[in-house]
């Protein structure tokens, strides 16, 4: 769906946790959990954020949702600038762009039935007649993939995938444009896992979705993506089509990333990245490429001079590579490693 009506763009968002100390309370330094990230999110379109735990992916996300508070920068949805508005203003806004959390079993009410849940956030915003509501719920409730007659039943009575589809159910009651999908499968098994994708990418179908999904599994990523972009230490690091990323990764912390699913295929033996050394502390990241401490290619230039983006294809939908190796916008990772100065 790319090359649509932007319906989110974010420039150089920040967000930055004080940490304070003394008595008084006064504030020492910051966790740099996202330092100046943008990227566009285009109508119908599903972006991927992944990398390691700590990269900043699950802050980009509630930072945009305006659960946390911008630092600094702006998150353009739909024409506003959702970083300037009042709390008042952004209730309004909210059933536009909603959340899918990770945890099933955490982000429902254990005191509500599944009416009372999906009824007080359409309440809330306004939808509905009340006394048609019911009947609505019970058409989101079959649109999900569960029965109505579970509609007062609680949610300690449901499985773990039924409890993600009520909540993929709350969120679609706002008829939202925007939905955040916050690791929205890792709590799931295996088999659950694939049934919720595909309920996601049926819904983004039917009722003309956008998504910012939110993962750590390039598996469920090159599933359901688009277009990827792929976050280290608070920055991002490389953006690219879904195909284009999986064949031609345009850094070498995709590639290690990449490295690191595991292969069906025992005929074909396939190059392990082992990744040395510990992820440096967002407090103090180092100067240069945020990267070049554990990178296996890193030279002299990426530890002082911040790698600026170079495009990888001939649009910026083909891609984009924070690095300082990447030559007519491509890395050649096996050449590059020879010459490797670490």
């Amino acid at each position: 769906m790319v090359g649509g009506k932007v319906l989110l763009e974010v420039t150089d968002l920040k967000q930055y946790f004080p940490i304070k100390k003394g008595v008084l309370g006064r504030v020492s330094n910051y966790v740099k959990a996202v330092d100046g990230i943008s990227f566009k999110v285009h109508e119908g379109e599903t972006v991927s954020i992944v990398g390691e735990s700590g990269c900043g992916k699950s802050t980009t996300g509630r930072t945009i949702l305006r659960l946390e508070n911008p630092t600094g920068g702006e998150i353009i949805f739909d024409g506003v600038d959702l970083a300037t508005l009042s709390k008042r203003e952004m209730r309004k806004k909210r059933k536009d762009i909603q959340i899918i959390f990770q945890d099933p079993y955490a982000s429902l009410n254990p005191k509500q039935t599944v009416y009372q849940i999906l009824n007080e956030s359409m309440a809330i915003q306004g939808i509905g007649e009340s006394g048609k509501r019911r009947e609505r719920i019970k058409t989101l409730l079959q649109t999900v993939g569960l029965q109505e007659h579970q509609i007062d039943l609680y949610p300690h009575q449901f499985s773990g995938g039924q409890r993600q589809r009520i909540g993929i159910a709350r969120a679609l009651s706002v008829r939202p444009k925007l939905i955040v999908c916050d690791e929205a499968v890792s709590a799931l098994d295996v088999s659950i896992r694939a049934q919720v994708l595909n309920l996601l990418k049926d819904l983004q179908h039917d009722f003309k979705l956008t998504y910012l999904f939110i993962s750590h599994d390039l598996g469920v990523v090159r599933h359901i993506s688009d277009r990827i972009i792929v976050m280290y230490l608070g920055k991002i690091m490389e953006v690219s089509d879904k195909e284009a990323l999986f064949e031609h990764p345009g850094h070498p912390y995709t590639y290690a990333l990449l490295s690191s699913i595991p292969s069906t295929n025992l005929d074909k033996k396939k190059e392990r990245i082992i990744l040395t050394g510990d992820v440096p502390s967002p407090i103090n990241p180092p100067g240069g490429c945020p990267f070049h401490t554990r990178c296996p290619l890193a030279i002299d230039k990426c530890k002082t001079d911040i790698p600026p983006y170079i495009t990888l294809g001939e649009t910026e939908f083909e891609g984009i590579s924070a690095c300082h190796l990447v030559h007519d916008g491509k890395l050649d990772y096996a050449r590059e490693l020879k010459h490797s100065t670490v």
